[in-house]
C-alpha cells in the first residue's frame, strides 16, 4: 500500500528542506501560541512557505481560530489547507471552508470507538480531510501520545484521513498496518527535544512510510 506522510510542526528552513527532500506529501506550520511549534512571525511562515515546491501541500494548523486570525496567515501566501484542531463545529468547518475556498482538515480526538463514528458523522459533509488523533494530552496536537489503534481497523472512512498522535519512526510501520491509514502525521515523534525537529529522524520517519 502506498502511504503519504505529513510532518507537522515545522519552523526552520533546515527541517522544512529535510521534510520536502525525503519524500513528505505535507508539511505542518502551527498558528497556536501555546505550542512549542508555533511560529509567531508572518515573516518567517511566509518565507517557510515560499520554499515549499508545488508538489508539496503547506497546511497551517490551528486552534478555534477567529476570521482576523486566518486572514492574516493566508494572506502571507504560505497556506494551501487548513488544518482545525479545535472544538470547531461542522457550521464553523463549513464557513471557514466556503469563505477561504482552500480545503479544510478537521482533527477529531479519540479515545473510543464511538469518538470515529461520531467525528465521521459530525464532519464528513463538511471537510474535506479528517484527521483521527489521541484525545488525551495538555495540547490540541503534538503530544507523543496515541490511541488504540484497532478502532480503526477494518473501517471505511468516506473520505481521506490521516492518522495522527504518538507515531515514531520506530511504530509507524504498525501503525499504518493496523489501521489501514492511507496517509500519516507526525509531529513529536520527530524532535530531538520538545519543539526542535531533528532531521535524521524526519528522515527517517520518512523512509520508514516509503518502505510501506
Amino acid at each position: 500500500m502506498t502511504v503519504e506522510a505529513k510532518i507537522c510542526g515545522l519552523s526552520t528552513p533546515e527541517t522544512l528542506d529535510a521534510a520536502v527532500q525525503a519524500g513528505a506529501r505535507w508539511v505542518g506550520f502551527v498558528t497556536f501560541p501555546k505550542s512549542p511549534r508555533h511560529i509567531g512571525s508572518l515573516d518567517l511562515l511566509k518565507a517557510l512557505g515560499a520554499r515549499v515546491p508545488a508538489s508539496v501541500g503547506r497546511v497551517g494548523l490551528f486552534v478555534d481560530p477567529d476570521d482576523v486570525l486566518i486572514d492574516e496567515r493566508l494572506a502571507t501566501g504560505a497556506i494551501d489547507m487548513l488544518q482545525l484542531h479545535g472544538s470547531e463545529t461542522p457550521e464553523r468547518v463549513a464557513a471557514l471552508r466556503a469563505r477561504t475556498g482552500k480545503q479544510v482538515m478537521k482533527a477529531i480526538k479519540v479515545a473510543r470507538p464511538e469518538d470515529v463514528e461520531r467525528g465521521i458523522a459530525a464532519y464528513a459533509g463538511v471537510a474535506d480531510r479528517l484527521m483521527f488523533d489521541a484525545a488525551d494530552g495538555t495540547l490540541p496536537g503534538g503530544n507523543a501520545k496515541s490511541f488504540d489503534w484497532t478502532i480503526l481497523s477494518g473501517r471505511k472512512v468516506p473520505l481521506p484521513w490521516l492518522l495522527a498522535g504518538g507515531l515514531t519512526p520506530d511504530n509507524v510501520a504498525d501503525a499504518a498496518r493496523v489501521t489501514g491509514a492511507p496517509a500519516v502525521d507526525v509531529s513529536s515523534g520527530v524532535e530531538a527535544s520538545r519543539g526542535v525537529k531533528s532531521i535524521e529522524l524526519i528522515r527517517a520517519f520518512l523512509d520508514r512510510v516509503k518502505a510501506l
